[in-house]
C-alpha cells in the first residue's frame, strides 16, 4: 500500500510503498476514502523538517535537553546513533480521515466490515491507503453524512474540546484569535451554542469566511475594527472568553486577549502560539487561562487510546471518542458546515505536489482533502485467517551456510540504534526480513538497514525455511510468546530482555524447547560481553572463597506516559530490565543464585535485591529511580580473596590486589564517548553460534535461572521473605 511520509533530517516528502498494517485485536483496519491535511499542524512539521540541524535544535529545546542527558548516560556514539536514527527516518503525516472498515480485530463488536467510520490519531489516522485504528479512536459516521465531510472529525473534535474548555453560555460574547481551520470551526461551534463571536485574523479572506459562517464581526487584530466590535457587543465590558487558535512566534494574541477580555474572563489556548503572559494585565483582571489538550480526555493516555479502556460517562462526560461522535452528529444535522472550508481536493497520488504548493504559497487554503482510489486490488489486503506455523524444528542445532539469514520482529529505538547498526555491516550476515505491526516502521528499517523484505506477516517469516535466526525486539509483554513460536518453528532466537514476565511464560518457553528439541536461544544480556568488564574479570582471576558484590543502578525517573509504566500489561520496571543486573552479577560470581530477598520503597520503584549463591557468595543490587540525573547509571564492586574489582559505568574499571609483599592495582579507562556495554560482541557471538552450530553464548540453564531470579523479586516484595529458587530443569 502507499503512505505519505517525510524524512525529518532531509525534509524529503514522498509517497512510500509500505506493508499493509496488521489488524490487531481491539481495533479495525480501515481503507481510507478521504483524509484531511491540517494546514496548521502539518505544515509546521513540514517547515521544521526543512530547517538546518541548528534550526531544528532551536525549535525543540526540550529534545536537546534529552539528547544531552543521553550523552551523559550512554555516551556519544550510542546517543548519536539513536538521534540520527530518529531524524533519518520516515515519519508519518496526517491525523484525521474517513474510511471503510476492511477488517475487524478480535474483541471489537461495535462496527462491521463495510461500515463508514471517522478516525483520529497521529499514529492511526494517517495519509495512507490503509490504517489500523484502535477502538477509542474511531466513530461510526451517521447515515447521510458525506465521507469528505466526516474526514473533518478529528480537527472538529479539537475545536469542540477547546469550546468546552471555555464553558460558554447562551448570550455570551467570545473572541476567536486566528481564523485558520480550527478557528473557523470554533466560530461555528460557538455560534451554534448561542454565543456572539468576534474573529481576529490578518487575512481578510478568512475574516469574510468566518462572518459568512456565523461570526458577528471580524477584522485584522492590528486594526481598531476588532476592538470596536467587542466594545459594541459587550457595552465596553469585554468578551467572556477568548479562544487562541493562532500559531507563530508573535506574542500579540495573548496581549490582545488581555486587552479585550472582561474582568475574570477566560482565555483558552487551542493552538500553538507564544504565551508570554503580560503579568499586570492578566493579574489585574484575574483572567482564567486554560489549555485545551487536543481531542479531549483520553488523549495521550495509552490505556484509553491503545488499551480500549473507556472512562465512565458519569465522571468524564466528553472523551476523545465522544467528542468525535458529537462533532459528526453536528455535521449530520447541519449545525456545522465544513464544505465552505474545503479549498482544494487532491488525488492521493498527488500528495507530494500538494504539500509543496502549500509550503511555497502557491496553494492558499484553509482545508485540503486527499481523495483515495475507490478500487484497490484485493491482494493488497491481508486475509483474516493466518496459516499455521510449523511447530517442529527440522534440525535446530545444525550449522548453516554463510551468510546467516536473520529476521527481526520489531524495529523500535533499541533495535535500530543498538542492534541493527552492528549487524547491517557485518560480513556473513544477511538481513532477510523485518516484521512490525505498523507499516512505516518496517519500511524505515528496510530502507536504512537493507532488509530484503518488510512485512507485517510474522507467520510467513517463521515459515520461511531460508531464515536461520529470529530477533525478538518488541514490547516486553510479547517476548515469551514470540520466542515460543520461533523456537517451535525451528529458528535460532535472540530475544531482547526480558525473556518472560511471569513464571507461566517462562515455563511455556521451556516447554517449547522440550517439545521441539530446539534450545538455540539467547537473551540480550549484553553486559557480560562488555570488553572493559571482561578484561577486568580476567585480571581479577579465579577465586577460592565467597565473593561479595555490590551493584548500584541509578535507573532514573521515567517520563509520564512511558510504556515501561504499564505494569498491568508490560510487568514491573525491574521485571523488564532487572535481568541485566542479575545476569551480570551471576556471571562475575560464576554461578546461578539459589535465593532472592527483596525490599522496596517509593511504591517499589526503588528496590534492594540480595542474591545468595551456592558457595555462600552474595550480590546486592540497589535499583533506584530517585537518584540525580548526573550520577553514573551503573557502578559495581566485587570483593573476594583480598582482591577487589570496581566498574564505573563502563567507562573505567579497576582491580585491586593485596599481598604481604606489596600492593598492586590495575586500572583501565575509556573516554565516555567510547562506553561499550557489549552489544557488538554479544551479536558476534550469537551469529557465530548460529553459523557454526556450536554452543550458544550463554547456556539455556543460566538464561532461565536469571529470568526466574528476576521474577522472584516481585514475589519477594509481596511476601517480605526470601524466595528459594528451584533449579531449572
Amino acid at each position: 500500500m502507499k503512505q505519505v511520509v517525510q524524512n525529518y533530517k532531509s525534509g524529503e516528502l514522498t509517497v512510500l510503498d509500505v506493508p499493509v498494517p496488521e489488524c490487531k485485536p481491539g481495533g479495525v483496519l480501515v481503507r481510507s476514502a478521504y483524509s484531511l491535511i491540517s494546514t496548521g499542524t502539518e505544515l509546521m512539521k513540514v517547515s521544521e523538517a526543512g530547517m538546518s540541524m541548528v534550526g531544528k535544535a532551536r525549535s525543540r529545546p526540550d529534545q536537546v535537553a534529552k539528547v544531552m542527558q543521553s550523552v551523559a548516560t550512554n555516551g556519544v556514539p550510542a546517543t548519536y546513533r539513536k538521534v540520527m536514527g530518529k531524524l533519518d527516518s520516515y515519519t508519518p503525516l496526517g491525523y484525521s480521515l474517513c474510511g471503510v472498515v476492511e477488517q475487524v480485530g478480535t474483541g471489537t463488536d461495535d462496527v462491521a466490515v463495510g461500515d463508514l467510520v471517522a478516525c483520529a490519531g497521529n499514529e492511526h489516522a494517517l495519509h495512507a491507503e490503509l490504517n489500523w485504528v484502535p477502538k477509542n479512536l474511531y466513530a461510526r459516521v451517521p447515515d447521510g453524512l458525506a465521507p469528505r465531510h466526516a474526514a473533518f472529525g478529528t480537527v472538529g473534535s479539537i475545536a469542540l474540546q477547546g469550546v468546552r474548555r471555555g464553558e460558554p453560555q447562551l448570550g455570551d460574547t467570545a473572541l476567536v484569535i486566528g481564523l485558520g481551520l480550527i478557528g473557523q470551526l470554533v466560530v461555528q461551534l460557538l455560534a451554534a451554542s448561542g454565543v456572539r463571536v468576534v474573529g481576529a485574523d490578518p487575512d481578510p479572506v478568512r475574516c469574510q469566511l468566518a462572518e459568512r459562517l456565523g461570526a458577528a464581526a471580524c477584522g485584522d487584530p492590528a486594526s481598531a475594527a476588532v476592538e470596536s466590535a467587542v466594545a459594541g457587543l459587550t457595552g465596553g465590558h469585554g468578551v467572556d472568553q477568548v479562544y487562541l487558535a493562532a500559531g507563530g512566534g508573535s506574542n500579540q494574541p495573548v496581549e490582545l486577549a488581555a486587552r479585550l477580555s472582561r474582568d475574570r474572563g477566560r482565555v483558552v489556548d487551542i493552538g500553538k502560539c507564544r504565551l508570554d503572559l503580560p503579568w499586570n494585565a492578566y493579574y489585574e483582571k484575574e483572567l482564567d487561562v486554560r489549555f485545551s489538550r487536543s481531542y479531549g480526555p483520553g488523549r495521550y493516555d495509552p490505556e484509553y487510546e491503545l488499551g480500549g479502556r473507556d472512562y465512565p460517562i458519569g465522571y468524564v462526560r466528553w472523551t476523545e471518542r465522544r467528542n468525535l461522535a458529537c462533532f459528526l452528529d453536528l455535521l449530520a444535522r447541519g449545525r456545522v458546515d465544513v464544505e465552505p472550508l474545503v479549498s482544494h481536493t487532491a488525488d492521493f497520488e498527488d500528495a507530494v505536489e500538494t504539500y509543496q504548493r502549500l509550503k511555497d504559497g502557491g496553494l492558499k487554503a484553509v482545508a485540503v482533502l486527499f481523495r483515495y482510489p475507490e478500487h484497490v486490488a484485493e491482494a493488497e489486503v491481508p486475509a483474516v485467517a493466518v496459516p499455521a506455523v510449523n511447530t517442529r524444528a527440522s534440525a535446530p542445532a545444525r550449522p548453516v551456510k554463510s551468510p546467516v539469514r536473520l529476521a527481526f520482529v520489531g524495529a523500535g529505538n533499541y533495535a535500530t540504534s543498538m542492534l541493527l547498526p552492528h549487524l547491517a555491516q557485518r560480513d556473513g550476515v544477511t538481513l532477510s526480513a523485518v516484521v512490525t505491526t505498523t507499516a512505516l516502521s518496517a519500511a524505515n528499517a528496510q530502507r536504512k538497514f537493507g532488509f530484503a523484505e518488510a512485512t507485517t506477516d510474522l507467520d510467513a517469516v517463521l515459515g520461511d525455511a531460508s531464515v536461520d535466526a529470529v530477533f525478538v525486539v518488541t514490547r516486553h509483554s510479547s517476548h515469551a510468546e514470540l520466542t515460543r513460536k520461533a523456537l517451535l518453528a525451528g529458528k535460532a532466537v535472540f530475544v531482547e530482555k526480558p525473556l518472560a514476565l511471569t513464571e507461566d511464560e517462562l515455563a511455556g518457553v521451556l516447554a517449547a524447547v522440550e517439545e521441539s528439541g530446539n534450545d538455540r536461544l539467547q537473551v540480550g544480556f549484553n553486559r557480560r560481553f562488555a570488553p572493559l568488564l571482561r578484561e577486568a574479570r580476567q585480571r581479577f582471576g579465579a577465586r577460592s572463597g565467597p565473593a561479595h558484590l555490590r551493584y548500584l543502578v541509578n535507573a532514573g525517573r521515567l517520563e509520564h506516559g512511558s510504556w515501561y509504566l504499564r505494569q498491568g500489561t508490560e510487568g514491573s520496571r525491574f521485571a523488564g530490565e532487572g535481568g541485566h543486573f542479575v545476569d551480570t552479577a551471576s556471571w562475575l560470581i560464576g554461578a546461578d543464585p539459589v535465593s532472592v530477598y527483596a525490599v522496596g520503597t517509593s511504591g517499589n520503584q526503588d528496590i534492594q535485591v540480595v542474591l545468595r549463591y551456592p558457595d555462600g557468595s552474595t550480590a546486592t543490587i540497589s535499583y533506584v529511580t530517585t537518584g540525580p540525573a548526573g550520577f553514573p547509571k551503573e557502578t559495581l564492586d566485587l570483593v573476594a580473596d583480598g582482591r577487589a574489582l570496581r566498574l564505573d559505568d563502563f567507562v573505567r574499571a579497576s582491580v585491586f590486589f593485596e599481598s604481604t609483599a606489596s600492593r598492586k592495582r590495575w586500572v583501565s579507562s575509556r573516554l565516555p564517548k567510547a562506553r561499550d556495554k557489549g552489544q557488538s560482541a554479544e551479536l558476534a557471538a550469537f551469529v557465530k553460534a548460529v553459523r557454526t552450530g556450536g554452543p550458544m553464548p550463554v547456556p539455556l540453564e543460566s538464561l532461565a535461572a536469571t529470568t526466574a531470579a528476576t521474577l522472584a523479586v516481585q514475589a519477594g516484595l509481596a511476601g517480605g521473605t526470601p524466595v528459594t529458587l528451584a533449579r531449572t530443569p
